[in-house]
């Protein structure tokens, strides 16, 4: 016989189920990540492959960021997806309650400094944030670890230094406005976010014994990994079309003006799509634009691009992807405006 609570659990889950489409069984869960990866790499094989006109020097550049974007990410969402199924088969709940302050407004600040534990991009921190949120972690410092995780690790840090040599200040102001815009966006989730923004992200209440764990990790890493894969695809396919679309000559319109370097730099980011690790050097090589534009660049990047947008959409839903994109570009500008003008 079943005690009330296991019942409870079940019918919680099987709600959760039904919400998220995996009420089909695990054959048609594993077949939705299969669908988005073919949709988008059975298309992109095509063009690869034909001839004429898709041989010209702009299709041959295209096709160059868009392998380079993908493989430049992929180690790290490889690496994040696998921290997640470990997560998920191997740490009890107790534990993330144990570490994280009870009060959310504390777990915020604790979660973004945590972040620097994370050796990776931003395409690690996603399956990562969304396997605490499984755990029971709030929301709020998830995605602070998440805006964090990418911006403060010490390799970024690290190519920082190696970019701008004999320049401390650039360090410690990259530091200061990713870990200021990071707890801030926790605060503001906990103000104004809401839970139907969110999709619904089915809880792990135990853990299966022995080969049971090993299992469980598996099929986890599989299934996140082919799903994320898919829109990280997207998402280079979207960075390579605007670097080949937009000539370099726009650059030189905007570096004149303070506030237009800043916001153009920011746009920059977000449409180039480099890797947190690397993109120091593309910040360092934009030498027509003023520090603080520069600084915005490497704030803006690791948080908010078309590779990470397109990750969060594919992971908690369009509708939170869309609100808290939007908001952190505007939190990033403006802490690396104010950061930048006082130690730049």
């Amino acid at each position: 016989m079943q005690s009330t609570e296991e019942r409870a659990v079940e019918a919680e889950t099987a709600d959760l189920e039904r919400v998220t489409g995996a009420e089909a069984g695990p054959g048609r869960r594993r077949s939705r990540p299969l669908l988005v990866l073919g949709m988008v790499l059975v298309p992109a094989a095509v063009l690869y492959l034909a001839g004429g006109w898709l041989d010209s020097p702009a299709m041959k550049a295209w096709r160059t960021v868009c392998l380079a974007v993908t493989v430049q990410a992929l180690p790290f969402l490889l690496l994040g997806t696998a921290l997640s199924g470990a997560i998920n088969a191997f740490v009890p709940a107790r534990v993330f309650s144990r570490v994280l302050p009870r009060r959310p407004v504390l777990a915020v600040p604790v979660a973004g400094v945590a972040g620097v534990v994370l050796p990776g991009c931003e395409c690690a921190s996603v399956p990562v944030a969304n396997s605490l949120i499984g755990r029971g972690v709030t929301p709020a410092a998830a995605f602070a670890f998440l805006l964090s995780a990418p911006a403060i690790n010490p390799v970024v840090l690290t190519a920082t230094a190696v970019a701008f040599p004999g320049q401390p200040a650039m360090i410690a102001a990259r530091l200061l406005a990713s870990l200021v815009t990071a707890w801030v966006m926790g605060w503001l989730w906990l103000w104004l976010g809401r839970a139907e923004w969110l999709r619904p992200v089915v809880r792990h209440t135990g853990h299966e014994t022995g080969a049971g764990r090993w299992r469980e990790f598996r099929t986890g890493f599989q299934y996140d990994f082919l799903h994320a894969g898919g829109f990280l695809v997207v998402g280079a396919m979207a960075a390579a079309t605007f670097n080949v679309a937009v000539p370099r000559s726009v650059l030189d319109v905007f570096s004149g003006s303070a506030w237009l370097s800043v916001l153009f730099l920011a746009g920059l980011a977000i449409v180039l799509a480099v890797c947190s690790e690397a993109d120091a050097f593309v910040a360092a090589s934009l030498s027509g634009f003023s520090t603080v534009a520069r600084l915005t660049f490497m704030v803006v990047g690791p948080m908010v691009d078309l590779k990470l947008i397109a990750l969060q959409a594919g992971t908690f839903g369009r509708a939170f992807a869309i609100r808290f994109s939007a908001a952190t570009v505007v939190v990033a500008v403006l802490s690396s405006a104010l950061i930048g003008g006082v130690l730049l």
